[in-house]
């Protein structure tokens, strides 16, 4: 488990974490997600938001899978997609479904929480490989218009300058 007390780890990075362990659980026990909501993600049930968006993030994630994973493989081409390292997979999981289900999230945010925890619970190398991968999945959801963020922060500095 992650320590709680530890006070370097941003608030919503102990949240992603906490889901990526959720998710690795549902990969490995392949226990319903309920059981696992309620065994992993029940220590963030102190504050009802933070439950909530862990909730959300967790069971989209799952439910979003198929979709996710066809976007992943498609920048994935030149790995073999079961060979890719399953923490990775996961953290690139979650950050598809923030950057596609989670419209008040920047995407800039995603990403750099996902290559942070990418850092720390994975490869040396995963860093990078999260940061490659999602980069190029960012520019094709802006290029297809999928991607449904407003609000302040949420809009790049390009998107800002072609408007003005």
């Amino acid at each position: 488990m992650i320590d709680e007390k530890e006070p370097n780890i941003p608030k919503r990075r102990h949240i992603r974490e906490c889901v990526m362990q959720a998710l690795y659980a549902i990969e490995i026990s392949k226990d319903p997600p309920q059981h696992v909501v309620d065994t992993i993600l029940s220590q963030l049930k102190e504050d009802s938001a933070d439950f909530d968006f862990a909730q959300s993030l967790f069971i989209k994630a799952i439910t979003h899978q198929v979709e996710i994973d066809k976007r992943l493989k498609s920048k994935t081409e030149h790995w073999e997609f079961h060979r890719i390292a399953l923490i990775d997979k996961i953290i690139l999981r979650m950050c598809l479904c923030e950057l596609l289900f989670f419209p008040d999230i920047p995407p800039k945010v995603t990403i750099n929480e996902a290559i942070e925890i990418a850092k720390d619970y994975s490869t040396e190398n995963s860093g990078t490989f999260v940061n490659g991968i999602m980069d190029a999945i960012l520019t094709d959801l802006k290029k297809e218009g999928v991607m449904k963020k407003t609000g302040r922060g949420l809009i790049d500095s390009q998107a800002k300058k072609s408007h003005s």
